[in-house]
C-alpha cells in the first residue's frame, strides 16, 4: 500500500454556484454549526441557577474572562475583548480537535489525478488550510486597528505609525528633538511593515503546526494502524490546545496595545525623565 502524504493545499470535493467547496471548509462549517447549536440550546434552556451544560458554559466564559483580565488589567476592556479572543480560541481549538476524529483524512472519494487514482478526504483539519489561517489573522489585526480607532481616536491611533504631531512639537524644542522626531517617524514606517509581518506570522505558525501534525499522523497510521499512533494522537491534542492559546493570546496582546495611546507612552516617558532629573538634583 502506497503512503499518500496530504498536499499543502486543501482539496476541492465539489462546487456550489461555481465556488469550490474544500474538505477544510466542511470541517470549519462543522465547528460553526456546533457552536451555533450550543448557543441556541443554551438560550432556550437558560435558567437563573445554572445546571449541566449552562454551568459548563458559564464556567468556561468566567475562566476566559479572568485570563484575559490578567493581561489587560481592566475589567471593562476584558469584557470588550472576550467575544473576539474567546471565539478565536474556541473555534481553533474545536476545529483542531475534530480533525483527530477517526475518519478525518481517511474517508473520502476516489478520483483520477494525473493518471493515478487518489483518495480525496471528505474531512480535513480546518487550520491545515492556509486560506483559513490567513483569514483569521487578517481579521485579528484589522479588528485590533478598528478597536484602537474607536478607543483612542483617529489621531492618536495614526500617531503610533506616523508621529506627525511629534515632529511639529519638536520644532519648539530644538534640533536634537527634531532629529529624534524624524527617527521616530521612520520607526513608525517600520511599525506598518510589522503589522503585515504579524499577519504572516500568525497565519503561517498555525497552518504549519496543524499541517505538520496531519502529515505526522498520516505517516504513523501508514506505518502501523494500531497502538503506535496513540501517543501521537495525545500529542496532537496538546498541540491543538497550545496553538489555539498562542493565537488567541497574541490577538489579545495586539488588542491591548491598540487601545493604548501614543501620548500615554510619551507622558510616562516625560514623567520618568522629570523624576530622574529631580532625583539627580
Amino acid at each position: 500500500m502506497q503512503l499518500v502524504i496530504p498536499p499543502a493545499a486543501a482539496e476541492s470535493i465539489g462546487h456550489v454556484f461555481g465556488f469550490p467547496i474544500t474538505n477544510t471548509m466542511i470541517n470549519g462549517w462543522i465547528a460553526v454549526v456546533f457552536f451555533i447549536t450550543v448557543v441556541f440550546f443554551l438560550q432556550r434552556k437558560k435558567k437563573p441557577i445554572p445546571r449541566g451544560l449552562q454551568n459548563i458554559a458559564e464556567g468556561l466564559v468566567e475562566f476566559m474572562l479572568n485570563e484575559i483580565q490578567k493581561v489587560t488589567g481592566d475589567a471593562k476592556r476584558s469584557r470588550q475583548f472576550l467575544p473576539i479572543v474567546g471565539t478565536i480560541f474556541l473555534f481553533i481549538l474545536f476545529s483542531n480537535w475534530i480533525g483527530l476524529i477517526p475518519g478525518t483524512g481517511s474517508v473520502g472519494i476516489w478520483e483520477m489525478h494525473e493518471g493515478a487514482i487518489e483518495l480525496i478526504p471528505l474531512l480535513r483539519p480546518a487550520a491545515s488550510d492556509l486560506n483559513l489561517t490567513l483569514a483569521i489573522a487578517v481579521f485579528a489585526i484589522l479588528t485590533s486597528h478598528f478597536i484602537g480607532l474607536r478607543s483612542i481616536g483617529i489621531v492618536n491611533h495614526v500617531s503610533k505609525f506616523f508621529n506627525i504631531r511629534g515632529i511639529w512639537r519638536s520644532f519648539k524644542k530644538g534640533p536634537i528633538a527634531i532629529a529624534v522626531a524624524v527617527i521616530e517617524f521612520g520607526v513608525g514606517i517600520i511599525e506598518i511593515v510589522s503589522e503585515f509581518a504579524k499577519i504572516i506570522s500568525l497565519s503561517l505558525r498555525l497552518f504549519g503546526n496543524v499541517f505538520a501534525g496531519e502529515v505526522l499522523m498520516t505517516v504513523m497510521l501508514g506505518l502501523f494502524s494500531f497502538f503506535l499512533p496513540i501517543p501521537f494522537i495525545f500529542l496532537e491534542i496538546l498541540v491543538g490546545m497550545i496553538q489555539a492559546t498562542v493565537f488567541s493570546m497574541l490577538t489579545l496582546a495586539y488588542l491591548t496595545v491598540a487601545v493604548s495611546s501614543h501620548d500615554e507612552h510619551d507622558e510616562k516617558h516625560e514623567d520618568s525623565h522629570e523624576a530622574h532629573v529631580k532625583a539627580a538634583a
